[in-house]
């Protein structure tokens, strides 16, 4: 476990990450950066079923820590971006479902993480905002547009648009939203029914999904293939179909 990060795990295999710098917003330092990575490689190796990521907090996260970046030289700033980008691979590189619980303004790198997940499920007061070219930089520029399109991808980083938890749910990128007061029910509820799952099917089709958009047709259709083959080699759905007997 890191200040920066709580990282908490149940008996069930359910691991909680939540970004613990409520101070500063939860913006993403290199501390953080690095304990995000080394919780999902902790989390991979622990086998764990689900992983929920969460922020302490009224701000999910505010995005880079600009105050972390004064008198860095441009070796240091690359660095420290790297970084976060890998802390951004691990989490999307998990091979479980992984849900981002967003509970308030995701900035930034806050909108990246959300992103790297498999699921984000929101409350009303949750935002997304993609400033970074209106600051002068580069960022949050590939995951959006593959899940928004292009053109509102655009806006946002173009004019700072910040996109409510309803238009976020419109438009695809929150999948669910809730009231406060139903939040921890609806995430029981989801963890109950991928823990009631066979964790490999899972596994699976997580694959196929993510590689599926990036190959043509074809491609994608031999990588469900590929998958079926691996799920009849380990039989975990023969215990299901025999439920279905006579």
């Amino acid at each position: 476990m890191s200040g920066v990060l709580l990282h908490d795990a149940d008996g069930r295999g359910v691991h909680v990450l939540t970004l613990n710098r409520p101070e500063a917003r939860n913006a993403l330092n290199a501390a953080l950066a690095d304990a995000l990575s080394a919780a999902c490689r902790r989390a991979a190796a622990e086998g764990a079923r689900a992983v929920l990521l969460r922020a302490n907090g009224p701000v999910f996260c505010a995005g880079a820590d600009i105050k972390e970046r004064q008198g860095m030289d441009d070796d240091a700033v690359r660095a420290r971006r790297l970084r976060a980008f890998a802390a951004y691979d691990a989490i999307e590189r998990l091979p479980m479902p992984a849900i981002a619980v967003v509970e308030g303004p995701a900035i930034g790198s806050g909108v990246e993480i959300a992103a790297c997940c498999d699921v984000i499920v929101a409350t009303p007061a949750a935002s997304f905002r993609t400033p970074e070219a209106l600051w002068g930089t580069v960022g949050a520029t590939q995951r959006l547009p593959r899940v928004l399109g292009k053109r509102l991808a655009k806006d946002m980083m173009f004019t700072g648009r910040t996109l409510s938890a309803e238009e976020a749910l419109a438009q695809g990128l929150v999948s669910r939203l809730v009231a406060p007061e139903a939040l921890e029910a609806t995430l029981a509820g989801m963890v109950s029914a991928i823990l009631g799952a066979p964790p490999g099917a899972l596994a699976l089709a997580k694959r196929c999904i993510e590689e599926g958009l990036l190959r043509d047709p074809r491609g994608a259709l031999a990588t469900e293939i590929l998958a079926i083959e691996e799920s009849l080699a380990a039989a975990e759905w023969k215990a299901r179909m025999e439920r279905f007997g006579g």
